[in-house]
């Protein structure tokens, strides 16, 4: 699976550093017509988590999975052959859709599969998907420098095929079958204990046979007595708890909810920093695939560490406000990077890309384990579809947002923008302690409340 991971991202590392440049100089669209086509396929890829989720608690996770890469194989071949923005839209759709439910069917089978250790596998597979990044972007960076439409278009083909060997390679995994029953049965509510038959619970297995013979024997039944057991369990059957449910729980919709504008590193590094280069700055176009090679560099050589150091509820409701205050020092980054030359620009630029590299990190650890901490055992499938709709409504809101928005506002954009992410990371801190406390026991109520410690 860490392999299909790294394939599967070797791919989105040439759709990733190609894309935006795709899209504007070789089906000529403009940055705000791209902020709307990755804006409204993002509300397609809304749907996908959910779906994913609800599938999961039915049915294994692998050959869903195989099903996701087969499906934006379709599409990103489909890609190639469109020109307009109008066809671009619902192929680049249900590209979103794919994406956003194969990245949910991972998580599930990383929380099926490694259990407790969940925090270390994901740090295995944020490593192993941006090594994989990193390689995908370093071969996009061949193709931006040759710069041509063919060139273009063989970045794209390359990402299409990276799903179908992605494919070839999930099928091949095994995945637990005693934790897919677990994990299925619990999204299908907790089940009542078999009772056991009245009768049969006696110390002997017949009670025509006590010790003290009946006075009175009749052909019919008696009545039982006091003193005999009554059948009742077979009369009043155990109804099964109810099942709980996320749409329910506002709580977690305020988690989810809260949690949209910190994955806002995904659409600053993959669509701000671009177009905002290619726009507003004299940097070369070159440096894009730059961006790319930093991260995933640092989240390969770095993931591991911060995941060890924010395990627990106390460090990763820690790590929403490094979040916060990591965004806002990237945003006054890109405000100033209009102010110089090109190398100014160049310096600046990349200095953006690598604190929004370090706010993705915190982001990585803090949005996974407060999911799975705030969500209940017995439906942790369908509460992490939910979950997973903040990334997915992040990817439909942030880049026309950035586009439309922030770009068009100027420096001053950015900053506003890096503040009102840093307030809401406090917000979202505050709202996930208090959740903690309403969910831990009575004796560990005293844990959670250390959570608010500065």
């Amino acid at each position: 699976m860490l392999l299909a991971l790294a394939v599967d991202r070797t791919g989105s590392g040439l759709w990733a550093a190609s894309s935006v440049l795709y899209l504007t100089f070789v089906t000529h669209l403009s940055a705000q017509q791209i902020g709307v086509l990755l804006g409204v396929a993002g509300v397609a890829g809304i749907a996908g988590s959910p779906l994913a989720g609800r599938l999961a608690g039915r049915f294994p996770v692998r050959p869903l999975l195989i099903g996701c890469h087969l499906l934006r194989l379709v599409t990103l071949a489909l890609v190639l052959m469109c020109d307009g923005f109008d066809a671009l839209l619902p192929v680049v759709a249900v590209t979103y859709l794919g994406d956003r439910a194969a990245k949910t069917l991972e998580m599930l089978f990383a929380t099926r599969t490694a259990g407790a250790r969940r925090v270390a596998y994901q740090a295995l597979s944020r490593s192993a998907a941006n090594a994989g990044y990193g390689l995908g972007a370093g071969i996009a960076a061949l193709g931006l420098a040759v710069g041509t439409g063919g060139a273009y278009r063989a970045l794209i083909l390359g990402n299409a095929l990276s799903f179908l060997v992605a494919a070839v390679l999930v099928w091949r995994t095994n995945e637990p079958r005693e934790e897919t029953v677990e994990v299925a049965g619990a999204a299908n509510g907790p089940r009542p204990e078999p009772q056991p038959e009245p009768l049969r619970s006696e110390p002997h297995p017949q009670p025509h046979l006590h010790p003290q013979p009946l006075p009175h024997p009749h052909p019919h039944p008696q009545p039982l007595s006091q003193s005999q057991p009554h059948p009742q369990p077979l009369s009043q059957p155990q109804r099964p708890a109810r099942r709980a449910s996320p749409w329910r729980d506002r709580g977690y919709l305020t988690f989810v909810l809260l949690d949209i504008p910190m994955n806002l590193d995904d659409s600053v590094l993959g669509v701000g920093l671009p177009l905002w280069l290619v726009n507003r700055t004299s940097a070369p176009h070159a440096l894009v695939p730059v961006f790319l090679v930093i991260n995933t560099v640092m989240v390969v050589a770095l993931q591991i560490g911060v995941s060890a150091r924010a395990e627990g509820p106390r460090r990763a409701t820690r790590a929403v406000l490094l979040y916060g205050g990591l965004m806002f020092v990237c945003c006054a980054f890109l405000a100033v990077a209009t102010r110089g030359g090109t190398w100014v620009a160049t310096a600046v630029l990349l200095a953006a890309a690598l604190v929004v590299t370090l706010a993705e990190l915190m982001r990585s650890v803090s949005s996974w384990e407060l999911a799975v901490l705030l969500a209940p055992e017995n439906a942790r499938a369908e509460y992490l579809g939910v979950a997973g709709m903040s990334q997915s409504i992040q990817k439909s809101a942030g880049p026309p947002l950035l586009t439309g928005v922030v770009m068009a506002a100027g420096p001053a954009g950015w900053l506003v923008l890096g503040a009102l992410v840093a307030g809401l990371s406090a917000v979202q801190r505050r709202a996930c302690v208090r959740r903690l406390r309403t969910l831990a026991p009575p004796a560990a109520q005293g844990t959670a409340r250390a959570a608010t410690a500065p």
